[in-house]
């Protein structure tokens, strides 16, 4: 009875961090609410140089990727997402107590990706509004969902060079 109460804290503790996520999806689409009421679609409203406020949606996925297909990209890019978040929440649920760092970065990933895929379901689009531009580049406009992926991406990748490679996996406990 004491192992399976053990275990059950130690899942407890792992998604623990499952808060950060709700708070991204929050964020996210309060923001995106935000924007589609007091933007005019595609009219940028400078807010300092470099960087606009312009709404846009997005049937595609990164950079648009897909937007121009026939509308059957909305529902692979919502199963992909929840497929994704899925995979993303056992891999949470696995990792060793010690390891915050990817935990942050799984559920910052997690809730970017359900953040846009309540776009895609209810909209049938992403809503983007932060617009970033240098002269006559502009960068695809994005929102906090793809921010908080980036980020969670960045240090997922951060990591690997962080941790230092176990040619055994059991390094740490032959101290």
């Amino acid at each position: 009875m004491d192992a399976a109460m053990s275990e059950q804290q130690d899942v407890g503790n792992k998604l623990k961090w499952l808060w950060l996520a709700v708070l991204v999806i929050i964020l996210d689409l309060g923001t995106k609410a935000m924007a589609t009421a007091m933007l005019t679609y595609g009219d940028p409203v400078p807010v300092i140089p470099m960087f606009n406020l312009t709404l846009l949606h997005n049937t595609g996925a990164a950079f648009s990727f897909l937007a121009g297909a026939d509308g059957w990209q909305r529902w692979f890019f919502v199963t992909l997402a929840l497929v994704v978040s899925v995979v993303l929440i056992y891999w949470l649920k696995n990792l060793q107590r010690h390891e915050t760092w990817t935990a942050v970065a799984i559920v910052l990933i997690l809730g970017g990706a359900l953040g846009n895929v309540y776009d895609r379901v209810v909209h049938g689009y992403v809503v983007d509004f932060l617009h970033l531009y240098w002269q006559d580049w502009h960068f695809p406009a994005f929102n906090l969902a793809d921010t908080a992926i980036t980020i969670g991406a960045a240090m997922m990748i951060l990591d690997m060079f962080r941790k230092p490679a176990d040619s055994d996996g059991d390094a740490k406990r032959s101290d």
